[in-house]
């Protein structure tokens, strides 16, 4: 059964939805409840997270930044990299390819 617009638990207090998966592109929603934590890991796709709303810090290869509602940060392919909500929080994630580990078709 594939997981595409369903949402499921991440990490604790981190809910996702994949909303689209084509061709080489993926999309998907992440929310994040306060103090949340998006465990640091590494991938080869390239990923860029748009803040839908709150304050979210990113450690991407060991440089903090942190991005707010409307900012949008960028995550290499291979960087190490996690999150910490600094406050209730929504990303929109972008990814290429698709992360075929995270999609059930």
């Amino acid at each position: 059964m594939s997981n595409i617009g369903v949402w499921e638990a991440a990490e604790p207090g981190v809910q996702r939805c994949i909303l689209k998966a084509e061709v080489g592109l993926m999309m998907m929603e992440v929310h994040f409840e306060p103090g949340a934590i998006g465990y640091q890991h590494s991938h080869v796709h390239e990923q860029m997270s748009y803040c839908l709303k709150g304050k979210i810090e990113f450690t991407i290869d060991g440089v903090v930044t942190v991005i707010e509602q409307g900012q949008t940060v960028y995550i290499p392919s291979n960087a190490k990299h996690g999150v910490t909500a600094l406050e209730e929080s929504a990303l929109l994630d972008v990814f290429t390819p698709i992360r075929e580990d995270l999609v059930k078709r």
